[in-house]
């Protein structure tokens, strides 16, 4: 019996694809670059900033120093960092559905720890979920299984108890590691769909409130 709820955040609680995108385009208008377009850099997104550069540069990236732009990205994120941000659609009325049913969640994320709590400090629907993994959290991130297993420690369940909801491979690939039910947000940045079913979730879901059949 599923006990807890644990998500992604990037693309499967929050679109977060405009002030990512804006940090991208920021930094790609600072070297005198076209930027892009929503559609080409949002299925990067969930993949984090090393792979927001390499669309966002292409062949070029290799001229630059990578540390230096992937702090420039950040910068600018940091200090615009909830500006469009915001919980998908049916995010919120499926969380209420849980706490209803004494489903505990928690959010299990590689954004660091400086990123993350800022921004759940202002989206209403977020700031008061207690279990939080950021990637920096432990000396390993997804699709490592531990972060999982730390969130599930912290609200007191058993891997087996907990369902893991993600929108990248990386978050089903550490589902599946914890011995936890995988389920895949397509509703979230995912690259394709066939790409995303490649993935072999328990669940596919196309909308936020599909999960609660499932529970």
């Amino acid at each position: 019996m599923t006990k807890a709820v644990l998500f992604d955040l990037d693309g499967t609680l929050l679109d977060t694809s405009d002030d990512l995108g804006a940090a991208l385009n920021h930094v790609l208008k600072e070297h005198g670059l076209p930027t892009l377009p929503k559609n080409e850099y949002s299925p990067a997104i969930s993949n984090g900033v090393k792979a927001l550069l390499e669309v966002g540069f292409k062949d070029k990236l290799v001229d630059y120093d990578f540390s230096s732009l992937r702090k420039q990205v950040l910068d600018y994120y940091e200090q615009n960092i909830s500006v469009h941000s915001h919980c998908f659609d049916g995010i919120t009325d499926m969380l209420k559905s849980l706490y209803a049913q004494d489903i505990a969640v928690g959010i299990v994320t590689n954004k660091p720890e400086f990123l993350t709590f800022p921004l759940l400090a202002k989206i209403d629907a977020l700031k008061d979920i207690k279990a939080v993994v950021c990637g920096d959290t432990l000396k390993v991130a997804k699709p490592h299984p531990e972060p999982l297993l730390y969130a599930a420690k912290k609200l007191g369940v058993t891997a087996t108890q907990c369902t893991y909801v993600g929108d990248a491979q990386r978050d089903i690939e550490a589902a599946k590691a914890a011995k936890m039910r995988s389920v895949t947000a397509l509703w979230g940045f995912i690259p394709s769909l066939d790409e995303a079913l490649s993935w072999q979730a328990e669940l596919n879901l196309k909308q936020p409130n599909e999960l609660i059949s499932h529970i």
